[in-house]
């Protein structure tokens, strides 16, 4: 039976684990002659521009032994008005998975509803689970542990922030999200997440609070793709919200910053603090890499 990833809560807290330890190993070089796609083709139907998300798969695919082809909707017909039912029974006649970045959660919904592959979301306005599994494998990395971890999650209550949401109530992270009233997270996303979460998750308006003894200190753009026209009001919004030396410094001596990339520096995050010795930005976007091998290795064979 196929398995879609459309969030992370498509897969269990142990399949988690599972993936993790995966991506690590293949991180490490093992298994790196195997093809285990071998034959296969993986389309990647990208509505919004990408670096990393592209060029990970398109890497990773490739390192598997399978075929990456990628689709912009204004090539294919379904930029032209052909429906995401006919475009997704057509291409499952011809691919082995698709990966959907889509403006859209709902356009992966029928997608997959119509697809007879696995549909992985390679983002959309609601999840980015495939960031958030390289979040966790980072973690994982520098502090050796998931469970009890404390991460502050600092702006935009955006899809980056729905999906940490779910990564913490499912591996047992304490999460602290500081955000403006008006830009907290999807509402039903933080109640599914606390009625199951075996970790405290908690909204907050102070970014101070959140980041006090924080174990990881996370931030992303105030204005998402698609949010352009509210640019100038969201930033009036988020002057506080900026991470810099003062904010970091409420965190834990050891604390850790991540940024998912691409970052406007100067606006959420200082030079200091991406470029700093607590950064591993770097790392962690090297790491969608191979959490997605794992990802895709899981879902094909």
């Amino acid at each position: 039976m196929k398995r879609d990833f459309l969030t992370l809560r498509d897969l269990s807290s142990e399949e988690i684990a599972l993936l993790l330890k995966r991506a690590i190993e293949l991180k490490s070089g093992k298994d790196a002659n195997k093809c285990p796609l071998i034959g296969k083709s993986i389309g990647l139907l990208f509505e919004k521009a990408s670096t990393r998300t592209r060029v990970s798969l398109e890497v990773g695919i490739y390192q598997l032994g399978a075929q990456a082809i990628y689709m912009n909707p204004k090539e294919i017909q379904i930029g032209r008005g052909e429906t995401i039912h006919d475009t997704a029974k057509v291409l499952s006649r011809y691919l082995s998975a698709v990966v959907i970045r889509t403006f859209s959660h709902n356009t992966l919904i029928e997608f997959a509803s119509n697809s007879s592959i696995p549909v992985i979301n390679g983002l959309s306005n609601l999840h980015h689970p495939c960031q958030a599994l390289g979040d966790l494998m980072t973690i994982l990395e520098k502090k050796g542990r998931l469970k009890g971890i404390r991460l502050a999650y600092i702006g935009d209550g955006n899809n980056v922030a729905n999906s940490l949401i779910d990564a913490a109530s499912l591996m047992g992270i304490d999460l602290a999200i500081a955000c403006p009233e008006g830009c907290e997270p999807d509402p039903d996303v933080f109640k599914k997440a606390r009625d199951s979460a075996n970790s405290k998750i908690t909204i907050l308006k102070g970014p101070p609070k959140a980041a006090y003894r924080a174990d990881v200190v996370y931030t992303d753009v105030w204005v998402s793709m698609g949010q352009e026209k509210e640019a100038a009001k969201k930033k009036q919004k988020f002057k506080n919200y900026q991470l810099n030396n003062k904010l970091l410094s409420y965190a834990k001596k050891d604390a850790i910053v991540f940024h998912c990339m691409p970052a406007h520096r100067g606006e959420e995050i200082t030079n200091e603090v991406i470029d700093g010795p607590r950064s591993v930005v770097f790392d962690q976007a090297e790491n969608r890499l191979h959490t997605q091998k794992a990802l895709l290795e899981f879902l094909l064979t």
